[in-house]
């Protein structure tokens, strides 16, 4: 790899960058706010690209010929086509089902819109309310939560949303039990608006025995898959 092939790298991944954190593909690998950071990335690569062809035209052309780099430098290409070439899905429910659920206790329960209209809450939101707060917040509400299905081993089925503290690496699920008239065939990684209220029961994580609350479901309707598919409530 010649110092020209080096810069058309460095400029093709600036591109990649700033082009994943301008749509909402970076959205697939790390968390909302992280935006500023892919975007700056973006531009210093950019930015050293143009650099390092400045610099070539300065040196003298036998330069690029005794200063090859080694040919594993090639290896870099991989990264830049992957970002092209494969965007990858959202972490589902194979990984909500043999992850423990991540639900923690929050610092404090902010209060709610008060109204007759179903009230929209995060799994994440529902979940910490129901275990933490013995659901003082949500009853004789009915509430709206949307997330993605995913079943355990026995078939009983949770409504999850995968939450990050940095990146898709680090992504955890928040789990909710269903129960109530739950839909007759649930296929896994459906996206599910599902209408509800609050009840005490609860049961415990097959996975690491966390707790995980049931929501008494009283309608669903399958929704699209949200261009934030992480739900970052659950560590804020």
């Amino acid at each position: 790899m010649n110092r020209l092939a080096q810069t058309a790298l460095l400029f093709l991944l600036g591109a990649t960058l700033l082009h994943a954190g301008t749509t909402d593909l970076y959205l697939r690998y790390v968390k909302e706010g992280l935006r500023p950071l892919v975007l700056l990335a973006g531009a210093a690569l950019i930015t050293t690209a143009a650099a390092t062809l400045w610099y070539d035209r300065r040196s003298s052309p036998a330069h690029d010929h005794h200063h090859r780099e080694p040919r594993i430098s090639w290896l870099l290409t991989l990264p830049v086509f992957a970002l092209i070439l494969v965007a990858p899905p959202a972490l589902g429910s194979y990984s909500a089902a043999h992850t423990g659920t991540a639900l923690t206790k929050p610092f404090g329960f902010p209060a709610l819109p008060t109204g007759d209209a179903p009230l929209r809450l995060a799994v994440a939101d529902y979940a910490g309310r129901a275990i933490y707060d013995d659901g003082r917040s949500l009853r004789d509400r009915e509430l709206k939560i949307t997330g993605f299905v995913t079943l355990d081993r026995t078939g009983a089925p949770y409504l999850v949303r995968m939450g990050l503290n940095c990146c898709a690496a680090d992504a955890q699920p928040v789990k909710i039990a269903l129960t109530g008239d739950i839909p007759p065939v649930l296929r896994p990684d459906t996206w599910l608006e599902i209408t509800g209220t609050y009840t005490p029961r609860r049961t415990k994580d097959p996975v690491n025995n966390g707790p995980i609350p049931y929501l008494e479901v009283t309608g669903s309707r399958p929704v699209p898959t949200p261009s934030d598919p992480y739900d970052e409530t659950w560590n804020t």
